[in-house]
């Protein structure tokens, strides 16, 4: 199995990109996985730090001041040239056009801070959807890892880990814990699941393939 080329896209710390980094540096991701590349929205994110302690290239493609099909052509053909096989969105906050999800077709995961189909869709990011989350009484959240599609947090789903919701949380609380216990562990063993080719899809589900015996 050829070992698979990873970008993740990142808009800002960059938690989600540490994560990954992390589990790469401790053997989790595996043999056919290779962090190739970061990209990001904006020139001036911690991302782009934590990229370069941890080796690995960097590009930026500013989203300011470009049309959503400028910015998506510039970001297709950036990942294009560097031979992209996953790309994973890791704290992106930037809106993508149709072209995106064509190209990369079930190649795009992204994690979500909620139990998807909750608390999910256009205008449910960061901070607010915990906040909805709270705000509604819900006694369990979580995180989602999907395949990204044309609809906002539509994809299909790949893994989900919830945890209580306690009752002196706040949004922060929340997605703290939710970061630190649920995305930070999904996001690795989706991205080893892509790489290691077990993932399939097909139609809303995707089926987790058995590990091969050696």
């Amino acid at each position: 199995m050829s070992v698979k080329r990873v970008a993740v896209l990142v808009s800002g710390g960059g938690t989600n990109l540490q994560a990954l980094i992390d589990s790469r540096d401790r053997g989790e991701l595996g043999e056919n996985c290779t962090l190739s590349l970061v990209l990001s929205s904006a020139s001036d994110v911690y991302a782009l730090e934590r990229a370069k302690k941890a080796g690995i290239p960097s590009i930026v493609v500013e989203r300011k001041g470009k049309k959503r099909e400028t910015f998506t052509r510039k970001v297709i053909e950036a990942l294009l040239g560097n031979n992209i096989d996953l790309v994973v969105l890791a704290g992106f906050m930037c809106i993508m056009g149709p072209e995106f999800t064509k190209v990369f077709e079930n190649r795009v995961i992204n994690v979500h801070p909620a139990l998807i189909p909750s608390f999910c869709g256009d205008g449910f990011y960061g901070l607010k959807v915990h906040e909805k989350a709270l705000e509604y009484g819900v006694k369990v959240s979580g995180a989602t890892v999907h395949f990204v599609n044309e609809i906002t947090d539509g994809g299909p789903i790949i893994a989900q880990k919830a945890l209580e919701v306690r009752d002196d949380d706040t949004p922060e609380t929340l997605q703290r814990r939710i970061m630190e216990q649920c995305e930070w562990r999904l996001l690795p063993v989706a991205v080893r699941l892509f790489c290691d080719g077990r993932l399939a899809v097909e139609g809303r589900k995707v089926y987790i393939k058995k590990e091969e015996n050696i």
